[in-house]
């Protein structure tokens, strides 16, 4: 499978980058600075707002990962989102898959977590514009699948294991960086949660 993965220097999207290339996927690893990642094939400088670049990306990838984060420095989020609409808006048959956030998960009640009383208010922000990100591409029609983390998301030890759910948390507070890229290259290769916004915890 040819996979690109967008953010690939990142704590997220170097761990997938690394599970494919394990798995003997082709990657192409795309970052703003182009830096090398252990296991890709091709490394590649873009940002996600380049429509040019991603068509390119796109045309020549069975899928494309999506593992950039909104701004954590209070800078503005909005070309973020932005970044992500006008990619929902690129035809192609690749099969996207955007690595998302455990605020976009929903308790019993319904409500999404990032919009509980008790979500603390320094992720607010940046949980609204995965949210917002992840709504433009699951609606444009394209072949979309969200991954959210557990609360805790952290390097650690790939074990394989893991427990999934849909739409809201699963059981377990915390995955690894390793696991959670086991998780998603499981998805790609045996799809069971295409079309949803799934999670996988330890």
């Amino acid at each position: 499978m040819k996979i690109a993965v967008y953010g690939a220097t990142g704590m997220v999207g170097s761990q997938i980058v690394a599970e494919a290339a394990r798995r003997g996927h082709e990657v192409t690893a795309i970052s703003r600075k182009g830096a090398p990642v252990e296991g890709a094939a091709v490394v590649r400088s873009a940002d996600l707002a380049d429509l040019d670049a991603y068509r390119e990306v796109a045309a020549a990838s069975d899928a494309v990962v999506l593992a950039t984060s909104p701004d954590r420095t209070g800078g503005p989020r909005e070309p973020y989102i932005e970044a992500h609409r006008a990619v929902a808006g690129v035809p192609t048959q690749a099969r996207i898959y955007m690595v998302g956030g455990f605020g976009g998960l929903r308790t019993p009640d319904g409500t999404q977590i990032k919009d509980t009383s008790g979500f603390p208010p320094e992720y607010k922000g940046e949980s609204d514009a995965a949210w917002a990100a992840y709504e433009a591409l699951r609606d444009s029609g394209l072949d979309v699948t969200g991954q959210a983390p557990a609360a805790v998301i952290a390097p650690g030890e790939r074990t394989g294991r893991y427990t999934t759910a849909v739409g809201v948390p699963a059981a377990g507070d915390s995955i690894s960086s390793q696991d959670y890229a086991v998780a998603l290259l499981d998805e790609l290769e045996e799809p069971r949660f295409r079309g949803t916004f799934f999670t996988a915890a330890n």
